[in-house]
Order: C-alpha cells, then sequence, then structure tokens
C-alpha cells in the first residue's frame, strides 16, 4: 500500500485540472425598447480560465463585450458586475434599442480552439414595420383574379387584416379580412378604391398601408332624363353621366354629325375623379332642325358605349334656361320679351 502523502501527491493534480462548467444561465429575455435587461452566467472551477460575454450573430462577426470583470464594449449603457461569492457575471443592458436583440454568449475558453459556451436570447419588442415587398398600388382590368399581399416585421409578429376606405365591404365579404394575402377571384368596378393592410402586435399604434386599387373597366353611361322638351329659341341642357376607367374619349352626335363647340351649341365636360365625367350639350337658341335625337358617346380601350337623349318641341317653354338663351345674331331673346311688356303696358296707360 501506497503512503498516504504518496496518494495524495498521486491525486492533487487530478484535482487541480477539473473542468471548468457553466452552472447557471439567464433564461430568454423578453423586453420593451428603453427597458433594462440583466443577463447572468454563473461558472465552477474557472479562476484560470477567461471568462467572456459575447454577442454572436449569423449575418456578422462575434461582437466582444466583456473579459473576467472588464467591460470591453464601449457603450454607457452597457455594465457588467462580478460576484466572486457565486462566480457570476452579470451583464446589464439600459435603454434597449431594437439593434441590441439577438444572442448573448457567455464562453470560458479552455484552449485555442476549446471553450465552453452558454447562450441567452434577448427579444426586443418592437411596433409592426410593413414590409417592402407587400403590395403598393395595382392595376387591373375588370373580371381579372387580384392578389393584394401584406407583411410585416415586429416582435411579436404581427398579425395583419384589410380594410376599405369608409369600412365598406370587402369582396371577400365583412368589413374585416384576416391574413397576410387578400384574395378576389374576379374583381368588379365597384371594387376599386383605398383598401389598408393594418399590421398589429400591441406594440405601439401598429402600422397601416394604404393600397390603392385601380380597376379599368369599359363606359357605362347613365342619362338622367332621356326625353327633354323646350320651345323655340330657347336653351337646353342634355347631359350624360359616364364611368370609365382610363378616363374615355366623349363625343355628341346629332344626325350622323359630331358636335363642336359653336353658336349652335356649346359641349362642357366635368371630371369628379378619374373614373367619373360629367358631360353637358347646351343646344342654344333651339331651331326647328335642332329637334331630335342626341346621342352621348363615350370610348376607351376597353370599350365603347352610348345613350341617346331626345330633345323635343313644347310650347310652353322651360325657364329655368330663360337667362340663358340668345338669338344667333348676338341680341338677347330675354330682354326682347321684357321690352315688349313695357311698351304694352305703357300704351296701356296713354
Amino acid at each position: 500500500m501506497l503512503p498516504l502523502f504518496l496518494l495524495l501527491a498521486a491525486l492533487g493534480p487530478a484535482f487541480a485540472q477539473r473542468t471548468p462548467t457553466i452552472s447557471y444561465i439567464s433564461q430568454e429575455q423578453i423586453k420593451d425598447i428603453g427597458g433594462t435587461a440583466e443577463l447572468e452566467c454563473s461558472v465552477q472551477y474557472a479562476q484560470e480560465y477567461p471568462v467572456l460575454w459575447m454577442k454572436v450573430d449569423k449575418a456578422s462577426d462575434p461582437l466582444p463585450i466583456s473579459s473576467g470583470s472588464t467591460l470591453i464594449l464601449r457603450d454607457s449603457r452597457f455594465a457588467l458586475r462580478f460576484d466572486s461569492a457565486s462566480s457570476t457575471y452579470t451583464l446589464q443592458i439600459k435603454d434597449i434599442q431594437e439593434a441590441d436583440a439577438g444572442i448573448y454568449q457567455c464562453q470560458v475558453i479552455i484552449a485555442i480552439t476549446n471553450k465552453i459556451t452558454a447562450d441567452v436570447d434577448l427579444l426586443v419588442r418592437q411596433p409592426p414595420v410593413i414590409a417592402d415587398n407587400s403590395t403598393r398600388g395595382i392595376v387591373v382590368k375588370e373580371g381579372q383574379s387580384v392578389q393584394l399581399e401584406c407583411y410585416a416585421g415586429g416582435f411579436p409578429l404581427p398579425r395583419i387584416s384589410w380594410r376599405r376606405e369608409d369600412n365598406a365591404i370587402l369582396p371577400t365579404g365583412g368589413s374585416i379580412y384576416r391574413g397576410n394575402i387578400l384574395k378576389i377571384a374576379q374583381i368588379r368596378k365597384e371594387d376599386r378604391g383605398t383598401y389598408y393592410c393594418v399590421a398589429e402586435n400591441g406594440v405601439g399604434k401598429g402600422a397601416r398601408r394604404n393600397i390603392a386599387v385601380e380597376v379599368e373597366f369599359a363606359p357605362v353611361i347613365t342619362v338622367a332624363r332621356p326625353r327633354l322638351g323646350q320651345a323655340l329659341q330657347y336653351d337646353m341642357d342634355l347631359e350624360c353621366h359616364i364611368e370609365a376607367y382610363p378616363p374615355p374619349a366623349i363625343t355628341w352626335v346629332f344626325k350622323e354629325i359630331h358636335l363642336t363647340t359653336n353658336q349652335h351649341y356649346s359641349i362642357t365636360q366635368f371630371a369628379t375623379n378619374d373614373e367619373v365625367t360629367d358631360t353637358t350639350l347646351r343646344v342654344i337658341s333651339i331651331e326647328k332642325r335642332q329637334y331630335g335625337e342626341y346621342t352621348c358617346k363615350a370610348a376607351n380601350q376597353l370599350g365603347q358605349s352610348e345613350a341617346r337623349v331626345q330633345l323635343f318641341e313644347t310650347v310652353i317653354p322651360n325657364l329655368r334656361y330663360r337667362k340663358v338663351f340668345s338669338y344667333s345674331n348676338g341680341a338677347s331673346f330675354l330682354m326682347s320679351q321684357v321690352l315688349l311688356v313695357v311698351t304694352a303696358f305703357l300704351a296701356a296707360q296713354l
């Protein structure tokens, strides 16, 4: 049997070379921007070995933060505490920013190619940010299928919902649709307008993107008054309401003649928006030959449409237009009528 002192001498180096271990690492941390996080790493048998905090990122090189009880990173938001009693290294991060999110690694360096590590994730709550690969706007032809896409980053992962301007009913039904992709099987002209992609995750006010959906469609013409009566020498307005996109070319036709503004006719157009145009044909100082059927025509690259307005003669004039008509020679018909009445009145007084 070996003497006791020889046995202790033989075992001593074995005790002195026990392998370092990491006995504790903080659990995953979830923090708000501006908050404070404390990451703890407790080690055993590491008195003779370097202990480091690193930030590791697959997209970039590891970032050394501390070595032993000394802070390497020159950032006033970072601080390091060392408790010798428990061999715990505590990394504190104040005023947390989005860029601070990631994996923090506690390392015990045993040799150049040998180290012991433990990781802790720092997750930072971030408000939604709508991604660039989301739909920004779209122009389609009526009847086509449409797919509107919306994606957003942030933590927690944002929820996506869709709405229309003024809470109008969506093509999918209802006023709200939830999901990243809004599909419209066959879009109609009534589906055009502004759609809202809304991303929410409980952090901040959320994010919203306005998506303009333009639907190209052939002209549709409506006539409020398809038959209009007026007396000779009075003016009359013929009106057409046109919906079309792209905006159409508009013409008025009478007896196969394309009308233009002149001493007999005045044509005006007023666009309410890109899809709606109102046009008015004023027939000036109506003559016998100007009674008949007028045609309002509209055409764009998707098609054409027309509507008819009948102008017929009446004995009693429509006085709505009494202030605007005139003789072709420029003398005011209304003024002449007034003079006749005044003359008759004066003659009766004599």
